[in-house]
């Protein structure tokens, strides 16, 4: 294994470790500090004042979900090289799995641009402000395929990282418990017609696994990523 070979695969991991810093970092603000704090589902009027009074945080939400589909790509990139040497063609589905999830996402902002062109309209309409509603649920659905795709680039990955050699089986397990959650949060969402009454089971099915499992990884690629030494 020549030098050169051990500073690639130890950079790939050190960039994948900050793309994962990225994400966590964009996604939480994004989806728990903005939307969260917007949207009312059960109260249209309140959600649109919402979005009124703090129609520049909203951009900054919907930036930082772009940020995030670029974080997002770029680990795609790196996680197949980090992993190439275990399998080329599964690390390779692996990271267009990802790339779907990426793509479908980038498609799902789409409807925030739309909430934007609706908002001058919707303080004193009603009715646009029950379409800016069902724009937020439509997001929420396009997401919903798109962590399909994710799941299952997680259960591959965790393949991929228990057999490398390299990077620690726990983390393998850890990443395919979270692979299994979104897959068990996503088809439930579709094929449970009483799924809101299961709502907060289901999303700590998803939220614990992932928050585990891929801040585990993160922090394990940050600390321990610059002394991989696999024959490269």
């Amino acid at each position: 294994m020549n030098n050169q070979s051990v500073f690639s695969i130890n950079q790939f991991a050190k960039i994948t470790g900050i793309g994962y810093l990225i994400i966590f970092a964009t996604g939480f603000f994004s989806n728990f500090f903005v939307l969260e704090n917007i949207i009312v589902w059960d109260d249209v009027e309140k959600t649109v004042q919402n979005l009124i009074g703090n129609e520049m945080l909203f951009r900054f939400g919907i930036f930082g979900f772009v940020v995030m589909v670029i974080a997002d790509l770029l680990l795609a990139w790196t996680l197949y090289y980090l992993l190439l040497k275990v399998d080329k063609s599964i690390s390779l589905l692996a990271s267009l799995f990802r790339v779907v999830n990426a793509a479908i996402f980038g498609l799902a902002l789409m409807y925030f641009l739309n909430v934007l062109n609706m908002l001058p309209a919707a303080e004193n309409n009603i009715q646009t402000g029950s379409e800016i509603i069902s724009v937020f649920k439509d997001f929420n659905t396009t997401w919903l395929i798109g962590l399909i795709f994710f799941g299952f680039h997680l259960i591959i990955l965790s393949y991929l990282i228990f057999k490398s050699g390299y990077i620690p089986k726990l983390l393998g397990i850890l990443l395919f418990a979270a692979g299994v959650g979104y897959l068990i949060d996503s088809f439930a969402n579709i094929l449970l017609p009483t799924y809101n009454d299961y709502k907060d089971i289901f999303m700590m099915i998803v939220l614990l696994p992932g928050i585990i499992g891929e801040l585990s990884f993160t922090i394990w690629l940050l600390i321990k990523g610059s002394k991989i030494s696999a024959d490269y």
